[in-house]
């Protein structure tokens, strides 16, 4: 073969490397799974140190698998867990506290101050998101609070903030580039994404020093080059980038307006293309850059269940029900249905629509009957649920119904919960042939960032269904369970949500 295309997929629980051939086809894969740091309820970091050996190592392991060598290595393309946030020295490249992640909810006053002040406004207008705890800006402004002189010593220009692409992209060059792109720029709070820059008034009210913030780009242009990387040689270009949910909206080749998909992960996410218009939303949801291409942004509706996965996860190793997360589906069809339990997952308080960070998880409707295998399946449920509300909330911003679901991540080899989502949407779901439909964006975006793709019509060529999943619920059932489902919503939530 002649060249090949590696993708870096940083996520939440672990990092997962894919070496992908000049066709995208998959040549070998490995992941590396981290630990998850929780030093106080609601509070969730990461160690730096721990995701780069996870990448280093599951990079290794691909390329072995995959039996090529790194100087046959065409380019890199990185996708990541959003909104994380590092800061770090920029001379010697350390980390001044572990990584804040996305799920932390410990600036939900700050926030909760921001909103009361007046300035929710403001940032929906010039950001196309919400005051949550969720994004960067809040918690870059927490450690630069916390750490002894981190705040006088940004201001001065000695540390570095960015998301997990930035820090990769500035491991990967031995500290030369300090980048991101306009997806995660676009998740911090400090981005215009109408003018497509940082907003130095929302830096002043978030109190983060301009100084600390990295050059935007493209999601497909050669950022640098890898300086002494271990497994790999010195000067592979790294030339594509973007947040994970991006990355899989343009891995699924939605590039027409009103495209959508849904990713499975440790939360769950769905994205619609709106084109080069930004739309609104009046329904809760985010507005956000889909992805920039030269000097061209795409925009798309976004919202997000913070807790899918990361749900099944804590069946496993909170309450040790299930062995392994493979196990649920098997364990959940050994009822015909969850009965009258339903589980919010609010582990992390609740997402779009309802953003409301005080919320809390709820399995409601228990019985002396209910065992295990209703649990499960309530579980699976609740995932589905959740992304029914958000479709509602989108067909409502689109003004136009969901035609068709374009579904990846883990979850959605899960055949039991794609039909019961497939049910509650009354939407056909298509699910790909390969479902890692983020580290294939990535490396969509690095393959045209060093024309080995030509152009987009390339890139759909190469895209495959696996299996199209059609509806079969009558619609009195359907609603049955709706209604239901929102009975337990309403119970779970607090009475301080955020929009």
């Amino acid at each position: 073969m002649s060249g090949f295309i590696l993708s870096i997929d940083q996520g939440t629980t672990g990092s997962t490397v894919v070496v992908l051939s000049e066709d995208a086809r998959v040549l070998g894969r490995a992941n590396r799974e981290f630990a998850q740091h929780y030093p106080k309820p609601g509070w969730v970091e990461h160690d730096l140190g721990e995701i780069w050996r996870s990448v280093t190592e599951a990079s290794a392991e691909a390329l072995a698998r995959a039996e090529v060598q790194g100087h046959d290595c065409l380019a890199i393309g990185i996708t990541n867990q959003r909104e994380t946030t590092v800061v770090w020295d920029r001379k010697t490249g350390q980390p001044i506290h572990r990584a804040i992640v996305w799920q932390d909810r410990r600036t939900a006053s700050a926030c909760e101050a921001l909103r009361d002040a007046g300035h929710l406004p403001l940032f929906r207008a010039r950001t196309g998101l919400v005051l949550d705890p969720y994004f960067s800006g809040t918690k870059v402004a927490h450690i630069l609070d916390t750490v002894p002189g981190a705040r006088a010593r940004a201001e001065a220009g000695e540390l570095a903030f960015g998301t997990i692409d930035s820090w990769l992209v500035n491991r990967l060059t031995a500290g030369e580039v300090h980048v991101t792109d306009a997806t995660n720029a676009s998740r911090t709070l400090l981005f215009d994404i109408h003018r497509g820059a940082w907003d130095a008034e929302l830096a002043g009210l978030l109190r983060v020093p301009m100084a600390m913030l990295p050059e935007v780009r493209s999601c497909s242009e050669v950022y640098g080059v890898t300086k002494g990387v271990p497994a790999m040689p010195d000067g592979i270009p790294i030339a594509g980038m973007a947040g994970d949910q991006q990355a899989a909206l343009f891995g699924q080749t939605c590039f027409e307006v009103g495209d959508a998909k849904c990713t499975y992960g440790t939360g769950a996410f769905i994205l619609m293309n709106t084109g080069k218009t930004p739309v609104p939303s009046e329904h809760g949801l985010l507005t956000t850059v889909a992805w920039r291409l030269g000097d061209e942004t795409f925009y798309a509706l976004e919202g997000s269940a913070f807790i899918a996965g990361a749900a099944v996860q804590w069946l496993r190793d909170g309450l040790g029900v299930i062995a392994s997360a493979a196990d649920i589906e098997a364990r959940a069809r050994e009822v015909e249905s969850a009965g009258d339990v339903v589980f919010v997952p609010a582990l992390a308080g609740l997402g779009a629509p309802h953003w409301d960070p005080h919320a809390r998880g709820l399995i409601y409707g228990l019985t002396r009957d209910t065992n295990v295998a209703h649990l499960c399946r309530a579980t699976l449920d609740g995932i589905a649920y959740q992304i029914m509300d958000l479709v509602r909330a989108m067909e409502q911003d689109a003004g136009a119904s969901l035609a068709r679901l374009r579904v990846d991540g883990g979850a959605c080899n899960n055949d039991l919960l794609m039909q019961f989502q497939c049910d509650m949407l009354n939407a056909p779901v298509d699910r790909p042939v390969m479902t890692d439909t983020t580290a294939l964006g990535a490396a969509y975006l690095a393959g045209l960032g060093v024309g080995l793709f030509a152009n987009l019509d390339a890139i759909r060529a190469a895209h495959a269904v696996d299996r199209s999943f059609e509806p079969t619920m009558a619609a009195e059932e359907r609603a049955e369970r709706d209604a239901r489902w929102q009975d337990a919503v309403r119970r779970a939530r607090s009475d301080r949500g955020a929009a």
